[in-house]
């Protein structure tokens, strides 16, 4: 469960992490109101739970409350990334000297959690992590001993950020254990000219398997939800949506991880993460192949199964299933290995649809598809 940036903010204010004054409305009128108590120049903030708001113009500086409730009236309503705008929260601005970039995430695949940290926050924090990758520090975490202070020195200095964030960093980690949190992060935590540091934006999801220990959120409204993901929770799909154009389908989340890497390092972005698990059904895949083709922004479709428990006939047979419902007019690129691989690459090859190929190796077929993506 994702909460909204106001939600997270107010977590971080209640275990001791300092953060901008702040209040939320979803009217225009009322903005102008907040803006005059908050002292008249406001940032006005898009409240929707995915990033990229401001590069799509969904954060802005107001200078007076008459220009809050005009640049709220502009952002109430707006479309981000298929997130529509129901709220903004206006928050005071503050004098920026640096910024930076810390997250604690679960990295279910080591068993155990991951720090990851910059000296360079901000909006072109994605650029900075692709282009010079040694400029974020990715610093584990044993969960039995936790974030320390000696733990958030060692993160602190192994992305060169001060020594004033390191209670910080123990607070957010805090948050994380105690909110039963998979996720927890700040872009940007920034230290003022005055020398504070403080958290001028936030996003937490919170472990689903503990709503019972947080009642206090409720039932999130999932009007802003982006919808290929609601249509995945609704096949009961482990789907996240991403920012690429090559489909990907895995069992098990450490291949699927793997793929969204080799795809990656082939040159393309992946559009997704889905991981179909170690027993799925063919139906699992005609649901999972019925998302992904419904993404518009997908070019390719990468299906990468290794058979286990899930054999690849069962998941050809899906496949085929699939395409008998959805109108295929982009690629798919097939690699099965492992229990049956030979009788479901047979199924494909009796199927012989002209889109769908098959590639027996994961990096070519991970080339394939990202080619098949990126080509004009």
């Amino acid at each position: 469960m994702d909460l909204y940036e106001h939600q997270a903010r107010e977590l971080f204010a209640e275990h001791g992490i300092v953060v901008p004054r702040a209040e939320v409305t979803g009217s225009s009128r009322e903005a102008r109101d907040i803006a005059r108590r908050l002292g008249g120049r406001v940032v006005v903030k898009a409240q929707v739970k995915t990033g990229g708001r401001g590069k799509a113009g969904g954060v802005r500086l107001a200078a007076d409350p008459a220009a809050a409730e005009l640049t709220a009236r502009q952002i109430l309503g707006m479309d981000i990334k298929g997130h529509t705008v129901g709220t903004v929260m206006l928050a005071q601005p503050v004098d920026i000297a640096e910024e930076f970039y810390v997250s604690y995430v679960l990295d279910r695949t080591a068993g155990r959690f991951l720090a990851i940290a910059s000296a360079e926050g901000g909006m072109d924090i994605e650029e900075v992590a692709a282009t010079r990758p040694e400029a974020v520090a990715r610093v584990p975490v044993d969960p039995a001993e936790g974030v320390t202070p000696a733990t958030a020195a060692r993160i602190a200095e192994a992305a060169g950020l001060p020594a004033r964030t390191v209670d910080v960093l123990v607070r957010l980690w805090q948050v994380l254990v105690r909110e039963d949190a998979l996720l927890v992060e700040v872009n940007p935590l920034v230290r003022t000219r005055d020398g504070r540091i403080m958290a001028l934006d936030g996003k937490v999801t919170l472990d689903d398997n503990a709503r019972f220990r947080q009642e206090r959120w409720g039932d999130q409204d999932d009007t802003h939800t982006d919808p290929l993901e609601a249509a995945a929770a609704a096949k009961g799909l482990n789907y996240v949506k991403l920012d690429g154009e090559v489909g990907i389908i895995g069992n098990g989340a450490g291949l699927v991880m793997s793929t969204l890497d080799v795809v990656a390092g082939c040159g393309a972005r992946p559009a997704n993460f889905l991981d179909i698990g170690g027993g799925a059904s063919a139906q699992v895949m005609a649901d999972g192949l019925s998302v992904i083709l419904s993404d518009p922004s997908v070019r390719s479709v990468f299906v990468n199964v290794f058979g286990g428990i899930t054999a690849c006939d069962a998941v050809a047979d899906g496949i085929v299933r699939a395409l008998d419902t959805v109108r295929l007019t982009k690629p798919l690129v097939v690699r099965l290995d492992g229990n049956n691989a030979a009788r479901g690459r047979a199924v494909l090859d009796a199927h012989a649809h002209p889109l769908v190929e098959q590639v027996t190796t994961m990096d070519g077929a991970a080339g394939r598809a990202a080619r098949l993506a990126i080509t004009p």
